[in-house]
C-alpha cells in the first residue's frame, strides 16, 4: 500500500525539492503541501496522510507546536521534524512533543527516504549526526549525576553471544553516530551490506529503530561512549 506524506514548509523551491525525491519512490505518494504549521491540522483533516513532514522553523507556527497541535488532534498520525539544527536540545524538544523523527535537512535523498520507511512501519528515526550528540549528552549528565561515586564507563562486553564480530563493530559505528554511508566507507563496505547488518542487528536485538539499539548497547555496556 503507498504510504501517504504531507509536507510543511515555509520554502517552496525546498518543499519541491524533497517531494521529487519521495517520488522516486513507488511506494510514497506526496497528497498535499503547507507552507506553515498552522496548515497541519486541516491538512491532515482533508487528506489523512501516514507521515507529515514538518520544517521546525516557520514564520507563524513553528514545527514542534505544529506537532502538538497536529497530535493533539489526530494522535495516530507520525510526525517527522526537518531542521537544520543539530541540538540536542532541538531533538529532545520535538520528541518530547511527540515526533517520530528527526532529520537534519543536509542528509542525501537515501537517508531522507529509508527514514520516512522507517516512520510509517511504526519505528522512530534520528539523523546519526543527532544520535551521537544526545550519546554525548548522555554521557555528560550520567558522569553528573555520578560524579561523587567516582562514576567510569564499565568495561566494554562486546555482544559475541549475540552478534556477529562484523555486527559488533557495525553497532559501535552506530553508536558513533555513522550513517550508513559512514560505516560502509569505515568498514570497505556497500551501503547495502550495512543495511543488511544493521536489519539484523535489530533483529537479534529485538529493537525497533537504530537509535533504540544504540541506546540498549549503551545501557548493556555493549559499546564505547566516545
Amino acid at each position: 500500500m503507498s504510504t501517504k506524506i504531507v509536507i510543511i514548509d515555509d520554502h517552496q523551491l525546498f518543499r519541491e525539492g524533497v517531494k521529487r525525491i519521495l517520488e522516486f519512490e513507488k511506494s510514497f505518494t506526496v497528497v498535499a503541501e503547507g507552507e506553515d504549521g498552522s496548515d497541519a491540522v486541516e491538512l491532515v483533516e482533508k487528506y489523512s496522510p501516514d507521515v507529515v513532514l514538518l520544517d521546525i522553523n516557520m514564520k507563524m507556527t513553528n514545527g514542534i507546536e505544529a506537532t502538538r497541535q497536529l497530535l493533539d488532534r489526530y494522535p495516530e498520525t507520525k510526525a517527522m521534524i526537518l531542521s537544520i539544527h543539530d541540538d540536542e536540545a532541538y531533538v529532545t524538544h520535538a520528541l518530547k512533543t511527540g515526533a517520530s523523527g528527526y532529520m537534519l535537512k543536509e542528509m542525501d535523498s537515501d537517508e531522507l527516504i529509508e527514514a520516512v520507511k522507517i516512520v510509517a512501519d511504526g519505528g522512530s528515526y534520528i539523523h546519526p549526526k543527532v544520535t551521537h550528540k544526545l550519546i554525548g549528552e548522555y554521557r555528560r549528565l550520567a558522569n553528573q549525576n555520578n560524579s561523587g561515586s567516582g562514576y567510569q564507563q564499565p568495561e566494554v562486553q562486546i555482544p559475541l553471544h549475540l552478534l556477529t564480530s562484523r555486527e559488533c563493530e557495525v553497532l559501535q559505528l552506530l553508536a558513533d553516530g555513522k550513517s550508513n554511508r559512514g560505516i560502509g566507507e569505515a568498514l570497505f563496505i556497500s551501503e547495502k551490506t550495512v543495511k543488511n547488518h544493521v536489519s539484523n542487528i535489530l533483529q537479534k536485538m529485538n529493537v525497533n529503530d537504530r537509535t533504540q539499539a544504540v541506546v540498549t548497547a549503551i545501557k548493556n555496556g555493549w559499546v564505547e561512549v566516545r
